[in-house]
């Protein structure tokens, strides 16, 4: 008979077997408010199936393998051909090669495809965030290539495509490609226009051989690279394939792979040009202009990124509360953890109905929209990713030690969480991107103004910092000093608006009286004891 000291009581059992999207409610309404009718009954039906993979302990355990496993550099061949190739274990292709098959990288040529991809990357990146580098900028790369419309008919059907192609070969003879980029330089940064990186035409037809080395090239394994190069005209962008048309490696030399923090199961690299064949995207010293919209599209997907974690992060800790005993009662039923759940609740609801507010204006496509977007993109993009680490850390507390355990997936979160707000431009990239919207975009602002209008009235505490915003950005004394300060506040009225607009009353009430009205401390579980806390909470379980 077993000693009683070995039996298990008052752990919690594994969360797994649940719809991702569909016990989402903030989600789910989020995508029923923004999707056309006609497209309601398929949209909820892919994102149901993909929801369920998300959430099943088979892409939980392929989420750990590829983390536990990460990529290894072969610089050579055992003859010493240069060879640059890079392995992932084999659960990193079978988490890829889902959402490819899902649509994930296809939302440019499909009706209310922006919304759908958005709400998918947001599902399919809870059971593992790494591989979602090369999904993002495979999906990025479109509007780019759109500049020149000889390549975009080359390559947009193949990066559209729902087949996952493992593999280097010509693209000519894939079905489907993946894209990665090569922008930072390690004398630059984000100055990208420091970079030395030259561009020399071979001919009149676009062709050129770069030289030169990229301090970060994301995800080195795929087919395709835009990357940016100093040309004689000044700054231009340039499509490097990895495999040319003849079946020859281009010279793609890949010094080595990034020790990171996180984001363990993507391979970030340092890659060298030495006479690398390249095909000009656009004009010559227009680089940054074409790659322009590629990068709008990366930072909406940090944007969807971070409220994945977060919403990863609560589901776990709300999890948890739910089945541990402490004191003589369950957690979620004790009042101050209640007010913990509730805070990352109002939090995660609020981050996921801006992102999908944004991905629903990529689809409207009107002139209105794109200049709410021009603005709202990098405030989401510096408020949401800002937030995640506090938010992840604290609901990995939420389990005490065992949250701090590998094994609880809590760590992993962890590490991925500062990410998204470095990668695409840091927090002040974003400010000062803000601020050159404001000052020389007057539509971007008149777009967001009348965003956050559609909500004045509804709330006091709302109206209220609406007036107070007004008066900041009419304040143009030291506005680069104030810049962050001013577009927090951007992003919290924003965000406000929304939620006084399409949540829950309680939901609203508690962003209003914390967020906007003051009624808040330092650190989360510091909302109003008085309201309505326990509905917050109950949203934020699992539904179904």
């Amino acid at each position: 008979m077993a000693a009683t000291t070995h039996t298990v009581i008052n752990q919690v059992p594994l969360l797994a077997g649940y719809d991702v999207y569909g016990g989402d409610r903030a989600l789910t309404e989020g995508v029923e408010r923004h999707i056309a009718p006609g497209l309601l009954d398929v949209t909820r039906e892919e994102l149901t199936v993909l929801g369920r993979a998300a959430g099943s302990a088979q892409a939980q355990e392929w989420g750990a393998q590829a983390n536990e496993n990460p990529p290894k550099l072969r610089t050579h061949d055992r003859y010493g051909n240069r060879i640059d190739e890079v392995d992932f274990h084999p659960s990193w292709h079978r988490l890829l090669g889902h959402a490819v098959t899902s649509g994930l990288t296809d939302a440019w040529g499909r009706e209310g495809g922006h919304l759908r991809r958005a709400a998918g990357f947001f599902v399919w990146s809870q059971a593992e965030a790494g591989h979602g580098c090369p999904v993002s900028m495979t999906h990025a790369a479109v509007p780019a290539l759109r500049t020149d419309p000889e390549l975009a008919a080359e390559w947009e059907p193949r990066l559209t495509s729902h087949v996952y192609d493992q593999g280097l070969r010509p693209a000519g003879q894939k079905t489907g490609v993946l894209f990665g980029m090569g922008m930072t330089e390690k004398q630059g940064g984000s100055d990208v226009r420091a970079n030395t990186t030259t561009a020399t035409a071979l001919d009149a037809s676009g062709e050129y051989l770069l030289t030169g080395h990229k301090w970060f090239c994301s995800a080195p394994m795929c087919d395709g690279f835009l990357v940016l190069a100093q040309a004689p005209g000044g700054l231009t962008c340039f499509l490097v394939p990895r495999v040319l048309a003849d079946g020859t490696r281009n010279v793609f030399a890949i010094q080595r792979l990034k020790d990171k923090l996180g984001n363990r199961s993507n391979a970030s690299s340092e890659v060298e040009f030495d006479g690398t064949w390249a095909r000009r995207v656009g004009e010559e010293g227009r680089g940054v202009r074409t790659i322009i919209e590629m990068v709008a599209a990366t930072r909406l997907d940090c944007v969807i990124g971070s409220a994945s974690l977060v919403r990863q992060a609560l589901t776990q800790a709300v999890h948890h509360a739910e089945h541990r005993s402490a004191f003589g009662a369950k957690l979620i039923d004790q009042p101050l953890m209640r007010n913990v759940l509730a805070d990352l609740a109002v939090e995660s609801e609020a981050a996921t109905t801006l992102t999908l507010r944004l991905a629903a204006a990529y689809d409207a496509g009107t002139e209105q929209e794109r200049a709410f977007l021009r603005i709202a993109v990098p405030t989401a993009k510096y408020w949401v990713t800002k937030r995640c680490t506090p938010a992840v850390a604290e609901s990995l507390e939420c389990l005490g030690g065992n949250g701090y355990v590998e094994e609880s997936g809590l760590p992993r979160l962890l590490r991925e969480s500062p990410l998204n707000s470095i990668w695409e431009g840091s927090g002040n990239v974003q400010a000062l991107d803000v601020l050159r919207a404001l000052q020389r975009e007057p539509l971007a602002l008149n777009a967001f103004l009348q965003e956050v209008g559609l909500a004045r009235g509804a709330d006091h505490r709302l109206d209220a910092a609406i007036k107070n915003l007004l008066t900041e950005l009419a304040d143009l004394d030291g506005i680069e000093a104030r810049a962050r300060r001013v577009v927090e506040r951007m992003a919290l009225v924003l965000q406000g608006s929304l939620l006084v607009r399409w949540a829950p009353p309680q939901v609203a009430d508690a962003f209003c009286a914390s967020r906007l009205g003051g009624d808040w401390g330092a650190a989360f579980g510091t909302l109003p004891h008085t309201l309505d806390l326990g509905a917050v909470v109950e949203r934020a379980r699992i539904a179904g």
